[in-house]
């Protein structure tokens, strides 16, 4: 004899599950009232779903990135779906906010470490195959990133298409704002180091490389290539390395000169950015 499955049980299940209400009845109908057995058949189905779609690209979704109430920490998650109707959805930012949580108040070192967390009394790796079940796209947490310093500043831009961390050398007078200021900065240019101590050699050679090859094609003598390459060098320290960047919001100062203005000595000791799909 079947059970009769009321529209209050289908509510409920709906209401602990996020599940479709379509999908809850007939979890009910399978397990003949029973909601424990009803939240299994669903978990079987988010499995079923998120093996389904493991071929798909998963390239919208949102970047969270919050700061510790202390402020002496920061962490930056991408987690993503399908569409761009699924990554406005509230309920979807929603679980997002909850797992950039998770990731700041528990420190994990990489994206594995982060999905083998707990997310409401299940491991982060489990809640995203049933997210994929309700929702019906893949979802997933593709970066991870964490900053900690005196002090750090986290900064969303474009409707949680970017993310940014920015820290800082010391907790100083209008550290937010000028934090939240190079936050952008970085939004906006990109940089790719702090300063140009923090690039890489092999960069370094590339464009050395690159600048000499342009110098010697328009004529100019090969003996003063490697003067006018170094040249060339230290331009592109002036546009890609954050202090040295011309500041967006006032072209008289670097970044650099920006931060001793507001604080003497105060400089950027690290910062990570985000990039949906990037």
């Amino acid at each position: 004899m079947s059970v009769q499955i009321s529209a209050s049980d289908v509510n409920k299940l709906r209401q602990q599950t996020g599940a479709g209400m379509m999908d809850c009845k007939k979890a009910l109908v399978e397990s003949n009232g029973d909601f424990e057995a009803a939240i299994d058949y669903l978990r079987k189905k988010g499995a079923k779903v998120a093996a389904s779609r493991q071929d798909r690209d998963s390239n919208e979704g949102v970047v969270i990135a919050k700061a510790s109430a202390d402020g002496k920490s920061g962490i930056v998650v991408e987690v993503n779906c399908e569409t761009d109707f699924v990554a406005k959805n509230a309920d979807f930012v929603a679980f997002a906010e909850k797992i950039a949580d998770v990731a700041l108040q528990n420190g994990p070192t990489s994206v594995e470490e982060l999905k083998d967390l707990e997310l409401d009394g299940k491991k982060i790796a489990d809640a995203l195959i049933e997210q994929t079940g309700v929702i019906g796209e893949k979802i997933d947490v593709s970066k991870y990133e964490a900053v900690s310093a005196e002090k750090v500043v986290a900064y969303i831009h474009g409707n949680y298409r970017l993310g940014v961390l920015v820290g800082l050398s010391a907790d100083a007078a209008s550290a937010d704002e000028a934090g939240k200021d190079v936050a952008m900065q970085i939004a906006a240019m990109n940089p790719i180091a702090i300063d140009k101590d923090g690039v890489d050699q092999e960069t370094i050679d590339r464009e050395i490389a690159i600048a000499k090859e342009q110098i010697i094609a328009e004529g100019k003598p090969a003996e003063m290539a490697e003067k006018i390459a170094q040249g060339k060098l230290n331009k592109f320290f002036k546009d890609t390395t954050l202090l040295n960047q011309e500041f967006v919001k006032d072209s008289s100062k670097n970044i650099a000169q920006f931060l001793d203005s507001v604080s003497k000595g105060l400089t950027v000791t690290a910062f990570k950015r985000v990039q949906l799909g990037a």
